[in-house]
């Protein structure tokens, strides 16, 4: 396994991190929250100025052809720059499933115009991380060459800025009581749909989204009951690897302004980063964040290689969510009083991280399932 990035990869980091830096300053964020703005429409314009939506969207389709690492490889950089914008569910959840399974007129629709900014795409996937007893329903009823949606998903991310959801959905099928999944293509405003705005920890927009007899034609199903599971399931396990790669540069950054902060103040006389406790918090940062590091990138590797990453995905996610909550209460802690200031910009860092932490399922639920994986049995502890 080479371990190193091409020129092509460098090349789409530094960019990246570039008009990051440029743009998405601890200023302007505090500006956008003071705007009430639900993300930072200037920088989103910018990445596709600059070409970086369209790096996973097929040449045909007017992108560069990448893949799943050059995302990863975005996300990172914005997860340092704590950039509120939905490079993971245009990009990840949505472009790289609707690249992989759509028919050439859904992607001729809507990859083209994400690889110009155009459109911003999200998936509704989010009761993969909830328990059994919480998740929402939605059924879907074929009639003739048409379906009807009727039920609710919850928290789906950047729902009423989209030009279409992935929405998965239980076949009602009479005849039998296996349960499978369809995955649909549903606009927004369509006749049927209703959206109520959730307020969520780190600003991003989430919305509650509930179909009352929604119909849909036939040209909107991007996946039937036979191969609605699969897709259901490529994307789960593409946005908890995308989770784990913004987790890895949130806490990467705040261990960072950490470490820097320590070396400035000064406790009796000397830089408390010189005192033992401290420097041990942070050694211990670095080594979680380097634990978050390899475990995503071995089941990225696994992704792009296509090899089965059931227990990679878990693993990464789950250190992730433990690592990267390690971190960010060590960067708070450290910082003393000022690092519970809600006006103080290293409180993003944990807010971004509990985000990415509970999303898709946090550390209890992927160690359950991964237990479940290596006893190589179906019941999982229904926890999150």
């Amino acid at each position: 396994m080479d371990f190193t990035y091409s020129e092509d990869q460098n090349s789409i980091r530094e960019l990246s991190a570039q008009v990051l830096k440029d743009l998405s300053t601890d200023e302007r964020l505090k500006e956008l929250k003071e705007q009430g703005a639900l993300f930072d429409k200037e920088l989103w314009g910018q990445f596709a100025e600059s070409g970086l939506l369209g790096m996973a969207v097929p040449e045909e389709f007017g992108g560069s052809g990448f893949g799943l690492t050059e995302i990863c490889l975005m996300l990172e950089e914005q997860g340092r720059y704590v950039a509120p914008m939905p490079l993971l569910q245009s990009l990840a959840l949505a472009g790289l499933t609707l690249a992989e399974y759509g028919s050439e007129a859904q992607k001729k629709q809507y990859l083209t115009a994400l690889a110009t900014g155009e459109v911003i795409l999200t998936a509704a996937i989010q009761e993969e991380g909830l328990s059994n007893a919480h998740k929402t329903v939605l059924k879907a009823e074929q009639l003739g060459d048409s379906w009807v949606l009727n039920g609710e998903r919850i928290c789906v991310p950047y729902a009423e800025q989209s030009a279409v959801i992935l929405v998965p959905a239980t076949v009602v099928d009479k005849s039998s009581a296996d349960k499978k999944t369809a995955v649909f293509l549903v606009n927004p405003k369509a006749d049927g749909v209703e959206l109520n705005f959730e307020e969520s920890t780190n600003g991003e927009p989430l919305y509650t989204v509930s179909f009352n007899n929604t119909q849909l034609t036939a040209d909107q199903l991007l996946a039937d009951a036979d191969k609605g599971e699969e897709v259901f399931n490529y994307m789960v396990d593409r946005g908890n690897v995308c989770l784990a790669a913004t987790q890895v540069g949130v806490a990467e950054e705040a261990l960072r302004r950490t470490v820097e902060y320590t070396n400035e103040r000064k406790q009796f006389g000397k830089a408390i980063s010189s005192f033992q406790g401290t420097t041990l918090r942070c050694a211990d940062g670095y080594i979680d964040v380097e634990g978050m590091r390899s475990t995503y990138w071995q089941a990225v590797y696994h992704l792009e290689a296509g090899l089965n990453a059931d227990k990679e995905i878990r693993a990464a996610k789950y250190w992730a969510c433990i690592g990267g909550g390690r971190v960010v209460h060590t960067a708070q802690h450290l910082h003393g009083g000022i690092g519970s200031d809600l006006d103080f910009p290293l409180h993003r860092y944990f807010l971004w991280s509990k985000r990415n932490e509970l999303t898709l399922g946090g550390g209890s639920l992927q160690l359950s399932k991964l237990g479940a994986m290596l006893a190589d049995k179906d019941q999982v502890v229904n926890v999150l």
